[in-house]
């Protein structure tokens, strides 16, 4: 038998993290519920879980310093944000601690539960080592080195330079990468565009070429003859 994948809830809304248990649970989860971000923090270090659903407006610790309590001590389950409040900023400051996806309240079943099985496929199908160049990745520790340095990513931006790394030296739309990484329905492509930008400055090295008017493709640079 399949095991059921752990699941912890941390909602300080008692009512609804228990509608959520009972739900999941109907779903084959097995889940964990706390009501504020110490506990959260608590039981998330002592590990064994494979998704985390935070609230970000946690009594204690909020969702925010929780997820960067967990990434400063290595620890990688994907954490999935539930928050009533919208809007860009948020959503970018929980992606820059490495968050690894947002759901806006009120939320449907099904959403969530599609966001909820994505993330498990994401970590489940990742690759243990990638190498491109001097670009080397290590998808299940969260890991980035170019040269034998560490570039440090968030979450969004790791998981598109990942997608990239695992079809290197082809080229890949901005239409694929925005289902592949983002699966957010009706964002416009500049995100990837941005998202780009961002991991081309980090990297510090030409890996990543534009195919004006079709996409993006990861290589490594070709050394000129001597």
């Amino acid at each position: 038998m399949t095991a059921r994948p752990r699941v912890l809830i941390a909602d300080d809304e008692v009512r609804l993290a228990e509608a959520l248990r009972q739900g999941l649970e109907r779903h084959g989860f097995d889940c964990t519920v706390v009501h504020d971000g110490g506990a959260a923090n608590a039981k998330a270090m002592s590990g064994g879980f494979d998704l985390i659903l935070l609230d970000l407006m946690l009594p204690v610790l909020s969702g925010y310093r929780v997820v960067e309590s967990l990434r400063a001590a290595g620890i990688e389950t994907p954490v999935l944000m539930l928050t009533a409040k919208d809007g860009e900023y948020d959503e970018a400051d929980a992606f820059e601690l490495g968050v690894d996806d947002y759901v806006t309240k009120p939320f449907s079943t099904v959403v969530l539960l599609a966001r909820m099985n994505a993330l498990l496929r994401r970590r489940s199908d990742a690759p243990t080592l990638l190498t491109v160049g001097t670009l080397r990745l290590e998808p299940r520790k969260h890991r980035c080195q170019v040269d034998g340095h560490d570039v440090e990513l968030t979450a969004r931006e790791y998981a598109l330079l990942t997608y990239l790394a695992q079809r290197s030296d082809e080229v890949v739309s901005k239409a694929e990468l925005l289902d592949q990484v983002w699966d957010e329905p009706g964002l416009d492509q500049n995100a990837v565009e941005v998202c780009v930008g961002q991991v081309r400055r980090k990297l510090g090295a030409p890996l990543i070429d534009t195919v004006r008017g079709v996409g993006y493709r990861l290589s490594a640079p070709v050394e000129a003859d001597s």
